[in-house]
């Protein structure tokens, strides 16, 4: 385990499991943030987890749709997502690919799986924007699989680093707002990492393969623990740096997110994340009208 020595090592406040739902033209999907149990995680708006083999599933994908006022981040782990938008821009995300899509005044997107069968996992997360920054124009950042450095640790940790810092390598994800730190995190039985995160940044983990994973309540080696169950996300309390080990005996891999809060008022509906209601009408109005 990478040594790290902090003043104050986060501990786990709350579990919230996530919940079977279903988005889109009737893709299934786990979400954690953006439910009744926790509406949103500030600057974390929503959190889905997509897992699964079955074409039923995901076949019909996220046809034409828009967002205003936030920041959407899909990453694949496994399968192809092919993104167009109303501005003539498209791509395509592959396995262990991520966009950064900021939405700002308006866009209109879909994205569609570029496959017919074989498995389709990952994730998509909605940031929220400063009111500063909710009419700014729309931009992508598209980042390959090989754009995204791979940490592979003496222990046999591995972990991906999409934004933020890692055991001196930096993710790939540039100028956002909210100053985030996006980790894969897989840890073999009996390992475990130490990583720094900003005290005042919001913070959580989510497992999402094996059993389950144990975030360290004070100095690894001596402090106990709190185990995160799968597809379960654990919020972070206040501190300096996080301690996550797997005491299981097999697997385990999990999300670690972390983002500088906004403290503004969160007004959403569907699409639209603003400040205000009159915000929420006026993006409904510059969608009919044709103005995205």
């Amino acid at each position: 385990m990478a040594k790290h020595l902090a003043e104050q090592w986060r501990s786990v406040t709350r579990l919230v499991e996530a919940q079977p739902t279903s988005d889109g033209a009737g893709v299934n999907l786990n979400r954690t943030i953006a439910t009744g149990a926790l509406s949103d995680l500030d600057p974390f708006l929503l959190l889905d987890e997509f897992n699964t083999d079955n074409p039923d599933d995901y076949i019909a994908g996220f046809p034409d749709h828009p967002h205003r006022g936030f920041e959407t981040v899909t990453y694949m782990i496994e399968g192809q997502m092919r993104h167009e938008d109303n501005a003539g821009n498209g791509g395509t995300i592959r396995s262990g690919g991520v966009q950064w899509m900021t939405a700002g005044r308006g866009i209109i997107h879909s994205e569609m799986p570029e496959q017919e069968d074989g498995k389709m996992q990952g994730f998509q997360l909605w940031v929220n924007l400063p009111a500063a920054l909710k009419m700014s124009e729309p931009r992508y950042q598209d980042l390959d699989p090989d754009k995204v450095p791979e940490i592979t640790h003496e222990n046999g940790a591995v972990v991906r680093v999409i934004a933020g810092e890692h055991d001196g390598a930096r993710g790939p994800v540039a100028d956002i707002v909210a100053e985030p730190l996006y980790l894969d995190v897989a840890l073999p039985p009996g390992a475990g990492i130490n990583q720094p995160i900003p005290a005042g940044h919001t913070g959580f983990a989510y497992v999402f393969e094996g059993e389950a994973m144990s975030v360290i309540e004070g100095e690894p080696g001596n402090g106990s623990a709190t185990t995160v169950p799968y597809r379960t996300l654990a919020i972070l309390g206040n501190g300096d740096a996080v301690s996550l080990h797997n005491d299981t005996d097999k697997p385990a891999r999990a999300l670690l997110i972390a983002g500088k809060p906004i403290g503004e008022p969160i007004v959403r509906y569907g699409p639209f994340v603003m400040n205000t209601r009159e915000e929420i009408q006026q993006a409904f109005n510059d969608f009919n009208e044709g103005r995205f």
